[in-house]
């Protein structure tokens, strides 16, 4: 997986709905769905290829938000949000 574009803060953007084996950093719940990028974090090894101990091409990573209502259309604060930390090759513009 390589990431398709750069995004800025306050791009909105889907979070790949891939289920791929082994050691995965992003969340299963988030996949699918569109958050807001809240800012971008900068560039790291990716973890997904650290945990194998394999030489691990630079990604950048972004801080993106979701409203619970559109996670969990019943939650009881959906106008709250939750934050995750994502690599952008799990993400695609929305």
């Amino acid at each position: 997986m390589q990431a398709d574009a750069d995004f800025a803060p306050g791009a909105r953007v889907r979070v790949r709905a891939l289920m791929p084996p082994g050691h995965i950093r992003t969340p299963a719940y988030l996949r699918g769905h569109v958050g807001e990028v809240e800012r971008v974090l900068g560039p790291f090894g990716n973890p997904e290829k650290l945990a194998y101990m394999l030489p691990a091409d630079k990604q950048r990573l972004y801080r993106v938000r979701f409203r619970l209502a559109d996670l969990w259309p019943d939650a009881d604060a959906p106008t709250d949000t939750i934050d995750a930390e994502i690599y952008a090759h799990w993400l695609e513009p929305a």
